[in-house]
């Protein structure tokens, strides 16, 4: 009783501290939504009893809302608040609680496939806080058989490696939950013999419909020695799929009909990419990872906010269990505007050979971003500048483009290339026939070097869209010298004006190269001959185009393009 008092006490004394720290931000009247943010921040554990807490949070902020002004100053200087540090750009926030050489944290990919850019909110943020504390990472692949719709398969493993080796991401140990699986199972039997665990035969109607009314089914009373008899028989293969479970006891009157009597454990006799059929009872999600956050040690878990259940359903067993908690911490989801990351979709449409793979630039896996020249860095620094905010954010494309930009323009040589090619002349003065023009590889660092581009006067192919844009107008050819655009052009000066428009352009001789676009289409284009001096792998420029990739170089020249 007197533990429960000092409980109610101390979130009493949460809940005004943010509740007047509130109410002097806005003239003197709290927010009752902005308070009860901040509490279950600080307190998750409250969300299981959402209603009631809303309740205690509502009556608080009534009354500090009728204080007078002089009251709330005085309160509010009692809180003694120390002026919070002004981060820099694109800094995240510390860990709370962490111990700079004792910070354990994990990533949890189910390998369902590679990871992508959405995924990579969750690698980075980890990553960067235990290079921050210098502590440990582990990659934990979350291979416990998922739902039909989302299947585990081989290659998922090696794609999530390769996409974190890609980013950077130094790992202290891998480890398989499907080699985990005893562990699970002495862990389940613990919690049977302790009573707060039992084995449910009812069927997945019952099931739902008990949670809905709130009302316990038969065998939620059986006896610890009839709950073992009943796990060996599941163990053994007594049951099929659906016909029994291992439920956790929780509380049938849960405000959250969800988190009324949890599946922990169930059986699936889907065959496995790794062990095959050796196992046919599974864990759930959240059973599983309170069992692991506990034997790996974990001091913080970062997460999705979408898996609050999952926070929920570990603080329930630790604290059966009698063991202590880490630190929770959860972040939005972080989408695109132009990509649709979905795995399941992406898997479908390989597999009917819509999409050429993996590395597909539709499906925005880090490999289709490698594809295309974005790089590792680029990734990081977008995703520490989103931050770690619980708003779920959806951006444009743009700002991880812009932050690739800013690696890639210096070391990015610069090409001609055409699109659309339309051909035209130029009438040249006589005894002006000029054979090759010469450009920078670089216009900002003319110590590279420069590039020579056949010229032929009687063929020069410029973008068709400018040609019927600046047709009749002075232009001028960049590198090369200024005309009288037409079919037949004039040529009007050997310099080019700084006002008049200037146009890329190719001549002959010319290399046909490919060039493979955002949304998988295969451009045939035609470009200058020294663009096969690139190499695999090379990031470069078409001027007036963008950057591309250099997939594939010397004779079938294919780019992948990365953005303008």
């Amino acid at each position: 009783m007197l533990k429960k008092k000092k409980s109610e006490l101390g979130l009493k004394r949460l809940v005004l501290r943010h509740t007047i720290i509130n109410a002097s931000q806005h003239n003197g009247k709290a927010d009752v939504k902005a308070v009860l943010g901040k509490v279950i921040g600080d307190k998750p554990e409250l969300k299981a009893d959402i209603k009631n807490a809303i309740k205690f949070i509502t009556s608080c902020v009534d009354e500090v809302n009728l204080w007078s002004t002089t009251k709330l100053k005085n309160e509010f200087e009692k809180l003694e608040i120390k002026p919070k540090k002004k981060r820099k750009e694109g800094e995240l926030p510390p860990l709370p609680k962490a111990v700079k050489g004792k910070v354990v944290m994990r990533l949890a990919p189910y390998p369902s496939g590679p990871l992508h850019i959405g995924n990579a909110r969750m690698v980075v943020l980890n990553d960067e806080y235990v290079k921050r504390y210098g502590g440990k990472l582990f990659l934990v692949y979350d291979d416990t058989i998922g739902s039909k719709e989302k299947k585990l398969i081989l290659e998922g493993y090696k794609l999530i490696k390769d996409g974190l080796d890609w980013l950077g991401v130094k790992i202290h140990k891998e480890i398989y939950k499907s080699d985990r699986m005893p562990i699970f199972y002495k862990y389940a039997e613990t919690m049977l013999k302790k009573g707060f665990a039992y084995v449910c035969l009812c069927s997945q109607e019952e099931l739902r419909s008990g949670r809905r009314t709130g009302i316990a089914c038969v065998h939620r009373d059986h006896a610890p020695k009839e709950n073992l008899k009943l796990w060996k028989g599941m163990i053994d293969g007594r049951y099929k799929e659906g016909e029994a479970t291992v439920r956790l006891k929780t509380d049938m009157k849960a405000p959250n009909p969800a988190f009324r009597d949890r599946v922990l454990l169930r059986i699936s006799n889907r065959k496995h990419p790794r062990v095959g059929n050796k196992y046919h009872v599974w864990p759930m999600l959240e059973y599983s990872w309170a069992i692991d956050d506990h034997e790996l040690g974990m001091t913080h878990i970062l997460r999705g906010k979408e898996l609050v259940m999952e926070d929920l359903m570990e603080i329930f067993i630790w604290k059966k269990m009698g063991w202590g908690l880490p630190e929770f911490l959860h972040y939005g989801l972080l989408k695109l505007k132009e990509g649709k990351l979905s795995k399941s979709k992406a898997r479908a449409a390989i597999e009917s050979g819509v999409l050429s793979g993996w590395d597909d630039p539709r499906t925005w896996s880090l490999q289709s971003l490698r594809k295309r020249g974005i790089q590792p860095e680029a990734v990081c620094n977008f995703i520490v500048r989103m931050g770690i905010s619980l708003a779920d954010v959806t951006v444009p494309a743009e700002i991880l483009y812009s932050e690739n930009r800013k690696l890639i323009d210096k070391r990015a040589n610069r090409y001609f290339a055409i699109l659309d090619p339309l051909k035209i002349s130029v009438n040249l003065r006589k005894g002006s026939k000029k054979k090759f023009a010469f450009a920078p590889l670089h216009p900002d660092f003319p110590k590279r070097g420069k590039r020579k581009i056949p010229v032929n006067s009687s063929e020069i192919y410029i973008e068709k869209e400018d040609y019927e844009k600046y047709r009749d107008k002075e232009i001028g050819l960049i590198n090369l010298f200024s005309i009288k655009l037409d079919k037949n052009s004039r040529f009007t000066s050997e310099k080019i004006k700084m006002d008049s428009q200037k146009l890329h352009w190719v001549s002959e001789p010319n290399v046909k190269i490919k060039i493979i676009m955002p949304n998988g289409e295969t451009k045939n284009v035609i470009a200058e001959p020294d663009i096969k001096k690139a190499k695999v792998d090379d990031v470069i420029q078409l001027v007036r185009i963008g950057f591309f990739r250099v997939d594939r170089s010397k004779k079938d020249i294919v780019l992948y393009f990365a953005h303008k």
